[in-house]
């Protein structure tokens, strides 16, 4: 007979802890990437980036992160300016633009981390982000004005009117008929009327793609491994900000409703119902997308069958039927679970909101 060992469980072995100068190193680095990031087209993923510091080296590290960052872009704004001869409209629109940056976009991206932390729903964490992302635009416009009496959204606003103007007297040049002009002004005048809501929606833009950029990132990896070594019965973290994952609290449809008020009002109200209604309508339609998405995973399309899904919806959206169906897919989901073909009244309903 031979004897055999008894099995023995070993727990999962630790991280190891990092050194001070090694965090302060990492911080230092993210710093100097975030003031990088503020001034070429990479922005889009500052919220990811930060997230990815704070996960490594916690939330006070994230903190400082910004306050190194934000004055090295803000002195490499300032040097390009000066080089460059800019007016003094465009050094403060550039100043604003930095402003923004950070309490619209890092501000809510620090407020967010402990529900990222969590594995909190993509749709509570891109709401919550929303929220803070306008107050620090309405912070923005009113710190600016306090401070040098320019307000970045009527700068805003003449430059679209100063677009609109090229563009109609293009058409008129081309010899469009004065019917085709009309409308083209009437849809340019709404698009000016609806410039906050389309400021909001390059904010959501941001926290989406670095929401879903953020699952690559080495730092979320290694917190994904610490927080599910702690607790092998817990869904995969990381899985929580894949894009077809992406569900809506059902309390938006409060904010469609208010949205939806906008032919009916006048005057300043119609305005702000309008801007609610465009946010809305633009946060269903990427809910759509997500549905659409999850709908190609759940029958196994490979890359060949997603690339002819996604070509279908491209010339459904060039008849504008596409972005229809899914605005309104994404507004239902609210009452049908689309992901898994049942009622969100289902007594076995397990759809996270």
């Amino acid at each position: 007979m031979t004897d055999s060992a008894p099995l023995q469980q070993h727990e999962p072995l630790a991280l190891p802890e990092r050194s001070t100068g090694r965090i302060v190193r990492s911080v230092f680095g993210y710093s100097l990437l975030l003031a990088l990031m503020f001034l070429t087209p990479i922005v889009v993923f500052v919220p990811a980036v930060m997230f990815a510091c704070g996960m490594k080296n916690g939330k006070l590290a994230a903190i400082i992160m910004v306050a190194l960052g934000a004055p090295i872009a803000l002195f490499l704004d300032v040097e390009t300016a000066r080089f460059a001869g800019a007016s003094a409209g465009d050094a403060m629109s550039g100043y604003s633009y930095l402003l923004a940056l950070v309490v619209a976009v890092c501000v809510p991206a620090i407020a967010v981390l402990p529900l990222v932390e969590r594995g909190e729903t993509f749709g509570r964490v891109l709401v919550t982000a929303i929220i803070a992302s306008i107050t620090g635009l309405g912070a923005t416009e009113a710190a600016m004005q306090a401070g040098y009496g320019f307000s970045p959204y009527h700068e805003q606003v003449v430059r679209a009117h100063q677009t609109a103007a090229a563009v109609l007297a293009t058409y008129q040049k081309a010899g469009v008929p004065s019917r085709g002009v009309s409308v083209m002004k009437q849809w340019l005048d709404i698009g000016i009327t609806c410039l906050p809501a389309f400021i909001v929606i390059d904010i959501i833009v941001v926290f989406v793609l670095s929401l879903v950029m953020f699952g690559r990132l080495k730092a979320w990896r290694d917190f994904v491994r610490r927080h599910e070594t702690a607790g092998a019965d817990r869904a995969p973290i990381a899985a929580t900000y894949l894009f077809r994952n992406l569900t809506l609290p059902d309390w938006l449809l409060f904010a469609f409703v208010v949205g939806g008020m906008t032919p009916l009002a006048s005057g300043m109200l119609q305005k702000v119902t309008g801007n609610i209604l465009v946010v809305v309508a633009f946060l269903y339609l990427l809910q759509g997308l997500a549905i659409f998405r999850s709908l190609l995973v759940a029958v196994g399309a490979g890359f060949g069958g997603v690339m002819f899904g996604y070509f279908i919806l491209g010339l459904l959206t060039i008849t504008g039927i596409s972005p229809f169906l899914l605005s309104i897919a994404g507004l239902f989901d609210s009452f049908f679970d689309f992901r898994h073909f049942r009622r969100k009244d289902h007594s076995d309903e397990s759809h996270p909101h």
